[in-house]
């Protein structure tokens, strides 16, 4: 309002001012005398001069008009063109909103600031993509393998129109993906650098000229070089990676070969722990797969070539300690043979194998593994005759405990006082109950053994006797022993009474000393008549001329040498016999008439 007040008072004051100027300009025209006719022309030349200039100044004005719209236009396609270049058309703008309420003056000021911050979040973003684009190119070109980086101005100067933050997110989106894959690419060529490393390691060869004819980047240690990631180098890698195990592959077939032949040498030559053990650790390798040899050098030519070389030297020894062996591992099957108690192949002993390995007709390694097939042969028996070999064990040791027994009840002084007496009583109690298990024993042995033979479909041999043969011979044998002891009781008795008519007829009784010499060197008891002469006791001899001897198999291996080809004794133990009940051992001088007769045992 005021400026409008301000505006009438200027016309106002305009208008006065022309009309004097015109009153002086008419006084001055009639004083000059001029005409009515060069006044009005005058006059109409003075408003014609007035409408040039206000028509001058209304040109003047409108062309500053136009070109404020060309401005405000050309700042509004500019604000458009930014808005669209950032992908911010959807967004109001205050100032272009209300753009109506100002002039033309103020909506070119308005405008001016929003197009200044536009451009200036342009050159922004152009920088991210730029920054951005610049890394994509890099890492582009490291993983196709060029050196060089590719400029990308020109790239992104196309690119210039969209800048908005959806084509941005794509070009961060295109970075992550080429940096996850580069940092792929490089943890492969990493872990295939590395599986070089260790096969070049376990195969004694230069890692660095094997990676470096792949490429140099691969073992440079400076900071400036980059690890290459491109597709060659990882297929070079791979070839190398290849040509490395197929050569493992073959070194390590090799080394088994050879230290196969090795473990053979030492197997067939017996050759001691502390000679291996310099190879110890060249063959403990072969225990591993052959992707599991991590060890520096295991697969190395060097090591081949120091098992080859024992190999060589092994095998020229071969021939000289080849008889030598043989001969050791027969006495190894005689050994094992012993102990199980059976008869070792004599197509194979000593005098045989010498002259077969003297004459040329037999190779000495075969003559060694029948050998060898024969002691496996021997312990795999070993295992099917251990039951009823525990179960001889277990009778022998009671035959000898008979025998103990027998020489202990021999012994007058058994129950003196001296040291050691009650431990020989308490072995003598224990003794007398495993004497008495024996018929059991025996029986039970006896069923075991032919129970073994009918499922193993062969007779069980003991030392080249058949066992049911030596029980049965014992059984028979313990059998004419009872009934002789027997017999000796029945004329001890008949002795007994005539003696104790002796005395009542001639009122004599034999002395102590004389009566204790009635026990003869054998230890049977003696039988006098009277005046001190000995009567024998009858005894009668068994089928196998031992007498009144047991037959345990110690007794066929000392005396039934028909049976063996063999003379070797098994054992030097005493023979067996039956234990005298404990009243025949009482001393003849101690008998007042006749004594109580003992059940035989049975």
């Amino acid at each position: 309002m005021m400026m409008a007040m301000g505006s009438n008072c200027g016309s106002v004051y305009t208008s006065k001012a022309c009309n004097a100027l015109l009153k002086e300009l008419q006084q001055i025209w009639t004083e000059i005398g001029e005409s009515e006719a060069d006044k009005d022309r005058m006059l109409v030349e003075l408003e014609q001069e007035c409408l040039d200039i206000y028509r001058r100044k209304v040109d003047e004005a409108a062309n500053a008009k136009a070109l404020l719209h060309q401005s405000i236009a050309a700042r509004e396609a500019e604000v458009a063109m930014l808005m669209a270049t950032l992908g911010e058309i959807n967004v109001t703008f205050p100032v272009l909103a209300d753009k109506k309420a100002k002039s033309l003056k103020g909506q070119l000021a308005s405008v001016s600031p929003l197009v200044e911050e536009l451009t200036r979040k342009k050159d922004e973003r152009m920088k991210q993509f730029a920054d951005i684009k610049s890394q994509i190119d890099k890492i582009t070109s490291e993983i196709s393998g060029y050196g060089h980086i590719v400029s990308s101005v020109s790239a992104l100067n196309l690119e210039e129109h969209d800048l908005s933050l959806r084509k941005l997110m794509e070009y961060q989106s295109n970075l992550r993906t080429l940096q996850k894959e580069k940092s792929e690419r490089l943890q492969k060529v990493l872990d295939c650098v590395n599986e070089v490393h260790t096969l070049s390691t376990v195969l004694g060869l230069d890692f660095a000229k094997t990676v470096n004819d792949v490429h140099p980047s691969l073992h440079a240690s400076s900071a400036e070089h980059v690890t290459n990631i491109s597709d060659s180098t990882l297929e070079g890698l791979d070839q190398a990676i290849l040509k490395l195990k197929t050569q493992r592959k073959f070194r390590f077939q090799k080394l088994k070969d050879v230290a196969g032949s090795l473990f053979d040498l030492w197997n067939l030559m017996d050759t001691p722990k502390e000679d291996r053990s310099y190879f110890a650790r060249i063959t403990s390798v072969l225990g591993f797969s052959e992707s599991e040899i991590v060890q520096p050098g295991a697969l190395s030519m060097e090591i081949i070539d120091q098992v080859s070389a024992e190999v060589e030297r092994l095998t020229k020894l071969k021939a000289t300690r080849l008889k030598e062996l043989v001969l050791m591992k027969r006495a190894e099957l005689e050994y094992v043979c012993s102990k199980i108690h059976i008869q070792a192949d004599p197509s194979t002993d000593a005098d045989k194998t010498n002259a077969l390995v003297d004459s040329g007709l037999v190779d000495p390694s075969e003559l060694l593994a029948n050998i060898e097939a024969q002691i496996s042969k021997a312990k795999e028996e070993a295992l099917a005759r251990k039951e009823l070999l525990d179960k001889i064990s277990r009778w022998l040791y009671a035959c000898d405990e008979e025998k103990w027994l027998e020489d202990y009840n021999k012994d007058d002084n058994r129950y003196s006082a001296g040291r050691g007496a009650h431990i020989n009583l308490k072995r003598a109690e224990r003794a007398r109950i495993t004497v008495n298990k024996i018929p059991a024993m025996v029986d039970n042995l006896i069923s075991k053994t032919l129970m073994w033979e009918d499922e193993k479909k062969m007779l069980f041999l003991y030392d080249g006797v058949r066992l049911v043969s030596i029980l049965e011979d014992y059984k028979q044998a313990r059998r004419r022993k009872e009934e002789e002891k027997k017999q000796a009781r029945d004329q001890k008795k008949l002795h007994d009474m005539l003696l104790a008519e002796k005395e009542s007829i001639y009122g004599s009784k034999p002395s102590p000393r004389r009566s204790s010499s009635f026990r003869n060197v054998n230890g049977h008891r003696g039988y006098g008549n009277g005046n001190g002469s000995v009567t024998p006791s009858p005894r009668r001899n068994s089928s196998g001329g031992i007498n009144s001897e047991l037959l345990t198999p110690r007794s066929y291996s000392g005396h039934q040498n028909g049976y063996f080809k063999e003379t070797r004794r098994l054992s030097t133990a005493p023979l067996n016999f039956v234990a005298i009940p404990k009243e025949d051992t009482i001393s003849f001088s101690s008998v007042c008439g006749s004594e109580p007769e003992s059940p035989p045992q049975r």
